[in-house]
């Protein structure tokens, strides 16, 4: 019942936004074609792919007043975010019931994951981004280990037009502020971006929660001649995170934190040797340094293990040097070699009933890959042939490949693709020392994948329906157990199948409404090492954390020329979990729920030539206070609300 009061509120905020626009003068709109770049590494339009992608543009998501990427991503079909409490807490993303470190992410080309494939998306702001496409399917072909079922992608703004300023500022609920500002420009070779943000928060926990994050974020392009383009990215993030829960959620620690300080660098660099023959390189860096200080909380606690402190420093660095020949009809060969370093230092030591201990590691791999494409597009019809072969220090070779296929005609498009995808092991799981032992012979995590999908575009364009078909097969899945040392073993299998469906449509001038439906079957069919009814893998069960059925819906109305309206509802299924707090963990089903977010931009002095803007926004998350866990044991908000505004020229 409160679901359907929900969707009717939601309906009928819909159709006031529906008329509003109607009142005002249809004006005539120009429609440019997406270009991506993900799914193939050269830009292609979204009509030619033969894959399931979606891009979110940066400039929609500010009039949304969205502040983070996990927040955008909640709409994408396909794709489940868990949030663990507050702001700050670790942050997963489960694509088409993958595991979480099953997507890649990349800023500007860089890697950021964590070698073997972990990303907190926590910490990942909007901040500075002109767009985010993300890639439904497998994706190791281009971009090797962690793309196991797609990729996420983020671009950095590019400067335009004279030098601009601007900056902001907002606060709301839970005693938040956050400010930010950022420049801009271009010339006639070059163009430049350089935006700093900060937010801070006592956090929805009675105490200890405070979290404060900083990001700086930065890009310079060059084009000394129509032969050559260099692009300089970085973007910085510093935070600190205080959290009071144990491993169960439960309201423990006075003095426990977090500190994360990543750093991200991109240098690409393309040149046309002959009209036909291009040679890009793009050489990355992301280096990660963190650590967790739990001291003891006071005098009278000494039980069990009361102390803790660790430091953790990661680092990815790699050159990818590719070649893309231009043939006659639309067909593209793309031919490339990639060389990455992975190194890993961590140092940690406790307190406790029994003594002191410690532990550290200084572990490092490499890894070598090889790939080729061949990208066709001609009279309706575009294929995609790849195959890679990585070489990795630590497992030796695997194989990858990926087909894919579509036919368009009259506003109606075919696709289908198959392919294959791997995720390497964890620095820990490879090679762990002390109470737990690592595994050095450990083969990747592997996947087979599947698709087929039917697009239709109807009026002119105003509407575009999707679906698609999935599905995917994971094996050699790394589980742990006490029974042998090494303790790691590949053991288990799942499976994950499922349908999305999506509604494109612009109904009027100005409005824009998009629905997305996902339904998702997930199975262990092989649950290894885990016995009992609260293990992690259940044979027959479904995977955790993954809704059977999700569903969104969002309206962005722009109208008087002077501002924007916007609603997003996300209903989420329920979905299987444990209670860690009891050993053996305790089976739990999360209920489902219904959450609508709203949000309000009005540009108080529309910019005239040079003059000032001054902009007022207003977003309300969670409109309707429903209360909800993304992981049992770890409640989400409640209505958040945050009012700001911002000033430019």
């Amino acid at each position: 019942m409160k679901l359907r009061r929900v969707l009717v509120i939601f309906a009928v905020a819909m159709v006031g936004l529906i008329a509003a626009a109607a009142a005002q003068e249809t004006q005539d709109t120009i429609r440019l074609k997406d270009v991506t770049v993900t799914a193939t590494r050269v830009p292609v339009s979204a009509g030619a792919l033969a894959s399931s992608i979606t891009v979110l543009l940066g400039e929609e998501l500010q009039a949304r007043g969205i502040r983070n990427v996990s927040d955008a991503l909640r709409t994408v079909p396909g794709l489940y975010v868990v949030e663990n409490g507050s702001f700050g807490a670790a942050t997963s993303l489960f694509l088409r019931g993958g595991e979480s470190d099953y997507v890649k992410v990349l800023i500007d080309g860089v890697a950021v994951n964590q070698p073997g494939g972990a990303f907190n998306f926590a910490n990942l702001t909007v901040t500075n981004i002109e767009r985010i496409e993300i890639l439904r399917g497998p994706a190791s072909v281009l971009y090797g280990s962690d793309a196991t079922v797609g990729v996420v992608q983020i671009f950095t703004k590019r400067g335009d037009g004279p030098f601009r300023v601007s900056a902001g500022g907002r606060a709301g609920t839970y005693g938040s502020v956050g400010f930010d500002m950022d420049v801009s420009g271009a010339a006639e070779h070059t163009n430049y971006t350089l935006a700093i943000d900060r937010f801070m928060t006592n956090g929805s926990y009675d105490f200890n929660n405070d979290y404060d994050n900083l990001v700086v974020s930065g890009l310079f392009q060059v084009r000394p001649n129509d032969a050559t383009d260099i692009a300089f990215s970085l973007r910085y993030q510093d935070s600190e995170f205080h959290f009071p829960t144990d491993g169960a959620g439960n309201l423990v620690d006075q003095n426990a934190f977090s500190v994360n300080e990543v750093t991200t660098i991109g240098v690409e660099a393309g040149r046309f040797l002959t009209d036909r023959v291009e040679a890009r390189v793009v050489l990355a860096s992301n280096v990660v340094s963190g650590g967790t200080n739990d001291e003891q909380d006071d005098e009278n606690d000494t039980q069990g293990f009361f102390a803790f402190r660790s430091i953790q420093d990661l680092s990815r660095q790699s050159v990818d040097l590719r070649t893309n020949v231009y043939f006659d009809d639309g067909i593209i060969l793309t031919a490339g070699a990639q060389l990455e370093q992975q190194e890993e230092r961590t140092f940690s030591e406790s307190e406790s009933e029994f003594g002191p201990s410690n532990g550290s590691t200084d572990v490092e791999r490499s890894n070598r890959a090889y790939y080729a494409q061949l990208l066709a597009n001609m009279a309706g019809f575009s294929v995609v042939v790849g195959g890679r072969l990585d070489d990795n220090e630590a497992f030796g070779t695997f194989k990858t490949y990926r087909v894919a296929a579509a036919y368009g005609l009259s506003g109606t498009k075919l696709r289908a693709s198959v392919g294959r995808s791997f995720k390497a092991p964890t620095f820990f799981e490879n090679f762990a020392t002390g109470f737990v032992v690592g595994n050095p012979d450990l083969e990747p995590e592997r996947s087979f994948s599947w698709e087929v999908g039917l697009e239709r575009t109807l009026f002119d364009g105003r509407v575009t329906l999707v679906g698609t078909y999935f599905d995917q097969t994971f094996e050699d899945l790394i589980q742990f157990t006490f029974s042998q040392q090494p303790n790691y073993v590949n053991v288990a299998a799942a499976e994950a199948y499922g349908l999305e469906l999506e509604a494109n449509i612009v109904p009027v001038a100005d409005l824009a409404i998009t629905a997305n439906y996902t339904r998702l079957e997930t199975e262990v069919i092989d649950a290894g090492f885990d016995s009992g009814d609260g293990a992690t893998f259940v044979e027959g069960a479904r995977l955790l954390r993954r809704p059977t059925n999700t569903l969104s819906a969002a309206a962005t109305y722009r109208g008087w020329d002077r501002g924007v309206l916007s609603l997003v509802l996300h209903h989420v299924g329920n979905r299987d979990d444990r209670d860690f707090g009891s050993f053996p963990a305790t089976p739990v089903v999360l209920p489902a729920y219904t959450t609508v977010d709203f949000a309000a931009q009005l540009d108080l002095l529309p910019r005239r030539g040079a003059a000032l803007t001054l902009v007022w926004t207003v977003r309300v998350e969670n409109l309707f206070d429903e209360a909800y866990a993304g992981a049992f044991g770890f409640p989400n908000r409640g209505r958040t609300v945050f009012v700001g505004g911002r000033v430019g020229r």
